[in-house]
């Protein structure tokens, strides 16, 4: 347990920190899932546009340090690929 007061601070922030990144992450899978489903559904408009909505948000996810820059790319790239399969 923290004992200092800059432990405790730390400690408390953490906690605020996972609140929000775990917002975040929601979020993603929530963009993610949509493409998903668009793929399933065989729609090739409607995957490219989930894609493209989906592209900022896995980027933004980088820069705030919820997701790895390479992660976010083999994701997209992968994602891609499949909604360029279509049909």
């Amino acid at each position: 347990m923290a004992n200092s007061p800059q432990a405790k601070k730390r400690a408390r922030q953490a906690e605020r920190r996972t609140e929000v990144n775990k917002a975040r992450r929601s979020r993603i899978r929530t963009f993610l899932r949509r493409v998903e489903e668009a793929i399933a559904s065989g729609n090739k408009d409607d995957a490219a546009t989930a894609l493209k909505t989906a592209q900022p948000e896995l980027m933004r996810g980088v820069t705030k340090g919820v997701l790895h820059k390479n992660t976010a790319s083999r994701k997209m790239s992968r994602l891609a690929a499949r909604v360029k399969a279509i049909g």
